[in-house]
């Protein structure tokens, strides 16, 4: 399951020479964990209001080239994995026909006092 998700890169993403600031790319993966939750009929709202929470465990990125002010982007989010607590999604970033970053996170879903809870059937993809 993937998801495609155009970005336009705004100014105040950018650092003086117009170039992205690292700390901008897992803000972009989680629009696009986002619209790939949505593209499946949930959205965080909800799933917050059932006192669950999906927590960033961990985050790896590759950074490939520089994204720059005013660049059209196209952020491509994958679920690669469900298990009952754990969700691991990949993206890729490009620009054009050119890869400029890679990534990979793995969520775990938590209730409001961080311990693990199983993550509703419907998300896994089976449900």
């Amino acid at each position: 399951m993937e998801i495609e998700t155009e970005i336009r890169v705004r100014y105040n993403e950018c650092d003086p020479m117009g170039v992205v600031h690292h700390a901008i790319y897992p803000i972009w993966f989680e629009m696009g964990r986002t619209e790939l939750l949505r593209s499946q009929g949930g959205c965080y709202k909800n799933l917050e209001e059932d006192n669950m929470f999906l927590a960033v465990s961990e985050l790896h990125i590759k950074y490939k080239a520089s994204a720059k002010y005013d660049d059209e982007l196209t952020l491509i989010t994958k679920l690669n994995e469900a298990t009952r607590v754990r969700l691991t999604h990949s993206y890729t970033l490009v620009r054009g026909n050119q890869a400029i970053a890679t990534a990979s996170t793995v969520l775990v879903c938590v209730n409001e006092r961080g311990t693990i809870r199983e993550i509703p059937q419907s998300l896994l993809g089976s449900g």
